[in-house]
């Protein structure tokens, strides 16, 4: 298709066609018998062309440049036409150069639905975009990049204007959207009216940004905002030049302020929550010549409806906190910043100090209030530091780690509060949770609370993250080493009703060994799912982890293994689970990371499980899941049955033993024990601190003498001798060892060391018992006699009641 371009010269309009920037030759412009790369229609010239191909917007674009004189002749003003008519449909910038004094003034009047300034570069949804320049003398300032549909009206300028409007060549506009009207000197460079109806905000810039607004220059928007409305404005992106004279800074002129023009600091916070329409301008200063810095601001001004409650205030007492900050927010900061097209949640410390942001600070008391449609698009998140430096101090307090009622009475969700627990070396935290104690959030038992805690126990080197833990479980204790970040996070609104019982509390504790130590006190209706820390990535090289299991006197603990193996190979070192009963003579139980775990097992008395890795090659990480159920202890009714047989047969002896001495009394005097001085008489102890074995020494021998041999001589009367009345004694018929019981040593607590040749003799406890048995003189021996016979290998000799049983037979 060919194309026909008549330029009246009147109209001072130039056309030029050419090939778009980085696009390959591909197509030509064919003028007559000439075949172009590019075309210039010059003003009062006639041209008729076509292209060689049939998509030349993929080659060529188009500029039509007017020019306008309203220097040494009348402007021509009102509605801008695109002219000429008739041209290709190619990718086009219509650009309008206006000439005009700095003595006057210049308007640009858009139609609705107006323009919304975007930062240069960006790219308008419809790809019809607006770009108004200055021009003071010699100098060109970039007012700013438009795209359609926003608030601004007006462009009020100084001097002339360069006017650009790029279409894309499939547009369907036919008119330029804005006229051109002449007006009084502004004396300053620029103002920007913008109409805000109803809800809505309005992102704008300084001229040249991102670049530098021009040195003392002075700019003015105005906002046109209904009576009934409120607007706020907050400053999201600015930065300073370097003054040699005068003060940047804003000024605002707020109608019905008994202190207009209220000026600001760019860095303050700006006024909100104002009635109704206001102007906002912006003074630069004389900038140092050698170093002049960069003055530019990017901002937002928000309309809303006045709040209901916006007279309502809420106190907030920190006055009786300590090292303590409180931030109220939008929902998901600081990671996500909200959409200037998001309806904005505003909280104010006074009735014109708003911010989407409000920090506050413990040792004081504020009276806040909200700008807020919706409350539930806010959140609150506390951070409180706790401290010990001398332990003699802080060992002997308990500190509460519960929100404050300063904050959970507020209409606002809190979304974390964190502790920062610091302690020196030597010094640990136990943290406790007395009456709910602690679950651990595993795969197999996950928190289904309104809220939980994360637990992390950081070093400069290192980080372990213990796990997360929620209220309702079995978890009595953690004691852990190096400082301790504890983070209380919210699910869901129940943790309003759920704030008044949070007992969690924490203290500072003399140094232990391990990495962690939890106390578990399993819930006996449930099974306890515990795991190690740092899970799924597996415990850090040579840490080690302890939990302390209680099971009750009437109960057995069933321990098991969620897994065969540890699954790590050690690179050096070993890692090693030690499994051990808190009872006497209980063993000890040692697996390597290359043995088998223990199988399921029941433990009758509280006991210890700790886990102590290694350096694991690459690729291996230690984790470990064990569960601990509890259970009724079962009665064997066989040994019941024996223990009741038991009985019988020691009361017939009983009554038999009676009976023979009932008939000896009425035939001689009594017999009595006598000590006997001449046998081994040393403490029982460990193997090494005796002589003899058992069998083989006399610790347990009596010897015994008829009474009437020593004591005789003290009975007789007149009338005969009197037998006193004397205990029976009965033997110990259990088993026997060769060595009493004796505690045996917690070997797998690796800061317990013990030296390999010398060991301590045992305290002789309440269980530390041996068994005695007497030993029958025969008549005719000496009374000094001290050694008795030994029969059997070393046995010894036989005992009283034995004696009387084979007297009866004798008899």
């Amino acid at each position: 298709a060919s194309f026909m371009v008549s330029l009246r010269t009147v109209d001072n309009v130039t056309v030029m066609i050419k090939l778009r920037p980085g696009v390959s030759v591909g197509c030509h412009i064919h003028v007559k018998n000439f075949i172009r790369s590019e075309l210039k229609i010059k003003p009062g010239d006639n041209v008729t062309f076509q292209f060689t191909c049939s998509t030349p917007e993929k080659y060529f674009i188009m500029e039509i440049q007017k020019n306008i004189d309203c220097v040494s002749g009348p402007c021509p003003f009102g509605d801008v036409h695109l002219y000429p008519p008739g041209l290709p449909r190619l990718n086009r910038t219509f650009i309008w150069d206006v000439k005009a004094s700095t003595k006057a003034g210049l308007e640009l009047k858009f139609s609705t639905p107006w323009l919304r300034q975007v930062e240069p570069g960006e790219t308008c949804p419809d790809f019809v975009r607006y770009n108004i320049n200055s021009c003071i003398d010699m100098a060109t300032v970039n007012i700013g990049t438009f795209c359609r549909n926003g608030s601004v009206s007006r462009v009020k300028l100084l001097g002339g204007v360069i006017m650009s409007l790029h279409l894309p060549w499939d547009s369907s506009l036919t008119t330029s959207g804005f006229n051109i009207a002449n007006r009084a000197s502004i004396k300053r460079l620029c103002i920007i009216e913008s109409i805000l109806k109803g809800e809505s905000s309005a992102t704008l810039m300084s001229p040249n940004y991102p670049l530098g607004f021009p040195e003392d220059e002075l700019m003015t928007w105005q906002f046109v905002v209904p009576s009934n409305m409120r607007a706020s404005v907050f400053f999201h992106n600015y930065s300073l030049s370097n003054c040699e004279r005068k003060e940047e800074r804003v000024e605002y002129y707020i109608p019905g302020s008994i202190s207009n023009p209220e000026v600001f600091k760019l860095s303050d916070s700006q006024p909100a929550n104002i009635p109704g329409s206001f102007n906002l301008s912006l003074q630069g200063c004389d900038q140092d010549a050698q170093n002049p810095g960069i003055l530019r601001l990017l901002f937002q001004v928000v309309v809303q409806h006045p709040q209901v409650d916006e007279n309502v205030t809420h106190l907030v007492d920190l006055s009786k906190e300590w090292n303590m900050t409180v931030t109220i927010h939008f929902e998901g900061w600081p990671n996500r910043m909200p959409l200037m097209s998001e309806p904005i949640c505003l909280i104010c410390k006074d009735p014109r100090t708003c911010d989407r942001v409000l920090t506050l600070v413990s040792g004081a008391v504020y009276k806040i209030s909200f700008l807020c449609k919706d409350l539930s698009r806010l959140r609150i998140t506390a951070e409180k530091g706790i401290s010990c430096i001398d332990l003699r101090w802080c060992q002997r307090k308990i500190y509460s780690l519960s929100v404050p009622k300063a904050i959970t009475q507020l209409p606002i969700r809190l979304h974390k509060f964190i502790w920062k627990l610091l302690a020196p070396d030597l010094i640990n935290i136990e943290i406790t949770s007395p009456s709910l104690k602690l679950q651990q959030h595993v795969p197999e038992q996950r928190c289904n609370t309104s809220y939980s805690y994360s637990i992390v126990s950081a070093t400069p080197e290192t980080e372990l993250n213990v796990g997360v833990f929620c209220p309702g479980g079995s978890i009595e204790k953690i004691q852990m080493r190096n400082n301790i970040t504890i983070s209380l996070k919210t699910f869901g609104k129940g943790f309003l009703n759920e704030s008044n019982y949070q007992d969690l509390k924490m203290s500072f504790v003399p140094h232990i060994k391990d990495e962690c130590t939890f106390t578990v006190s399993p819930d006996p209706k449930a099974k306890v799912y515990l795991q190690t820390p740092n899970w799924p990535y597996g415990l850090p090289p040579y840490v080690s982890i302890s939990w302390y299991i209680v099971v009750p006197s009437k109960q057995v603990a069933r321990l098991e293994f969620s897994k065969d193996r540890m699954g790590i190979t050690c690179e050096t070192g070993r890692a090693y689970v030690n499994i051990k009963e808190e009872t006497l003579g209980a063993e000890e139980t040692v697996r390597r990371e290359d043995e088998l775990l223990p199988k399921p097992r029941n433990m009758y008395h509280d006991f210890w499980v700790n886990v102590s890795n290694c350096k694991p090659v690459d690729r291996t990480h230690l984790t470990l899941q064990f569960q601990v159920t509890l259970a009724d202890k079962q009665i064997d009714l066989g040994l019941i049955l024996a223990v009741v047989a038991g009985a019988g047969v020691l009361t017939a002896i009983g009554l038999a033993v009676y009976c023979v001495k009932k008939k000896k009394k009425k035939s001689q005097n009594p017999m009595v024990g006598v000590y006997n001085a001449n046998v081994n008489t040393q403490m029982p102890g460990k193997q090494g601190l005796f002589t003899k074995g058992r069998k083989n020494n006399e610790s347990h021998v009596y010897a015994v003498i008829d009474d009437a041999m020593v004591y005789g001589h003290l009975l007789k009367e007149s009338n005969g001798s009197v037998a006193p009345e004397v205990d029976v004694y009965r033997p110990f018929d259990g088993p026997m060892g060769s060595l009493p019981p004796s505690p045996p040593p917690f070997s797998f607590r690796k800061d317990i060391k013990r030296s390999p040749t010398t060991e301590e003799p045992l305290p002789l406890t309440d269980t530390d018992h041996d068994t005695y048995t007497f030993a029958h003189q025969k008549s005719g021996e000496s009374e000094d006699n001290g050694d008795t016979n030994e029969k059997n290998n070393g046995d010894t000799s036989m005992s009283l009641l034995e004696n009387k049983e084979k007297d009866v037979l004798e008899e």
